[in-house]
């Protein structure tokens, strides 16, 4: 019965949220094709939530989960605390994650969520660069050498994420 019930809420939430997602294509013009993976991931510069600029290359040299989300969508709110959890365990071994935020994220969010790894607010050039986010959340795992190694449309989930994060740490995705 119980898990029944949560397979119902979270059915609810997933159709929420992509009733919701139409409002973001009307914010931005999507146009051009994924980076593939083991190609480049492309680089950026946003503004983070404090006003400071949040550069892809500055994270050159360790794996990075770059994630698109937004604060309204159900299954974003879901895995962010095992991204969270995860960033925590593993930033010390060279991993980061990069939020990308599709609307306009309040400090509140962060805090209520506990999120501390790098949030930066989207625009139209990333969105574009990294192509194909048709619904979100999207995530990119991207390598040590800065090529994407794995795309995740929909939950990435913590377990699938800390695998993918071991093999992209001793290079093997």
């Amino acid at each position: 019965m119980n898990r029944t019930k949560k397979l119902l809420q979270l059915a609810l939430l997933i159709g929420i949220g992509l009733y919701l997602f139409p409002l973001v294509k009307e914010r931005f013009a999507f146009a051009g094709a994924p980076p593939a993976l083991h190609q480049a991931a492309p680089d950026f510069t946003l503004t983070g939530m404090s006003g400071n600029q949040v550069r892809l290359a500055d994270y050159r040299g360790k794996v990075v989960l770059v994630n698109f989300f937004a604060s309204w969508c159900p299954p974003c709110r879901m895995e962010i605390p095992g991204f969270q959890k995860t960033y925590a365990a593993y930033q010390g071994r060279g991993f980061t994650v990069i939020g990308v935020a599709l609307d306009d994220v309040p400090p509140s969010f962060l805090k209520r969520m506990g999120i501390t790894y790098p949030v930066a607010l989207g625009n139209e050039s990333v969105f574009n660069a990294y192509g194909d986010i048709s619904s979100v959340p999207v995530s990119f795992l991207i390598g040590r050498n800065g090529k994407v190694v794995k795309k995740v449309m929909g939950y990435y989930l913590e377990s699938s994420l800390k695998g993918d994060i071991e093999k992209a740490l001793a290079g093997k995705i």
